[in-house]
């Protein structure tokens, strides 16, 4: 069985504007392996979250190709690509993004329900996983009535509850307090043991990014590794 969840060729991305033109990227390439951790780092600026979007079929390439549990993105429809973002990859952002109007329980139902599960499976696992991330006692609570680490913690568990292939996060940790920072990324590395979802995480914190099975830095438009990470 391939173990890559997700692989990048040659990945480039341009942006044309009149006669200015700027590469943010120029030929990055990566495999993500199942389970793994992986970081990545880099000025602010160097297209960081451009990339990430990229990987989770968000913005297309200039050109390259990405690849998620087999099927090259850049073959599917809108409609397909949309499917296979819902059914193999998670999101978790620096604001948590989830639906205000929603309460804990609703919002993590949603990647379930957009599948096709039922409302009493597709509910019953998102109150398993929020009990599991210590939100048992917050279910019913809308966002506006969570503190902002019990609002990322809950955001994971929305990008968790469906088990995809490869969780993409974009500073996920960086909208808190250090204490706060740290208690999600320890949720996110307990759960990626538990469950086998590989993580890709952009972040500027060097001594979270130590704590990855590897690290990546983005400049110049591409990925140099600079090392395996160190454990904590």
């Amino acid at each position: 069985m391939n173990d890559i969840v997700l692989s990048a060729d040659k990945i480039a991305k341009t942006y044309q504007e009149g006669s200015l033109r700027t590469d943010v990227l120029s030929e990055v390439s990566l495999s993500i392996r199942r389970h793994e951790t992986v970081a990545i780092i880099g000025a602010s600026g160097t297209g960081k979250s451009t990339l990430l979007h990229i990987l989770g079929g968000l913005d297309a390439p200039s050109a390259g190709e990405v690849v998620v549990e087999g099927q090259t993105m850049s073959r599917l429809s809108d409609c397909a690509r949309g499917e296979l973002r819902n059914r193999s990859l998670g999101f978790i952002y620096q604001f948590h993004h989830l639906l205000p109007e929603f309460t804990a329980v609703e919002n993590v139902c949603m990647p379930l329900l957009i599948r096709g599960t039922a409302i009493g499976e597709a509910r019953e696992r998102a109150v398993a996983l929020l009990e599991r991330v210590g939100l048992g006692a917050r279910l019913e609570h809308k966002p506006g009535e969570l503190s902002g680490g019990e609002r990322q913690r809950c955001a994971v568990a929305r990008a968790l509850v469906a088990r995809p292939a490869c969780v993409l996060g974009d500073e996920p940790t960086g909208n808190l307090d250090e204490k706060n920072a740290a208690q999600v990324y320890d949720l996110m590395l307990e759960l990626n043991r538990e469950i086998g979802t590989a993580l890709v995480l952009v972040t500027h914190d060097h001594r979270l990014a130590a704590r990855a099975d590897r690290i990546l830095e983005l400049s110049g438009g591409a990925l140099h590794p600079i090392g395996k990470a160190m454990s904590a």
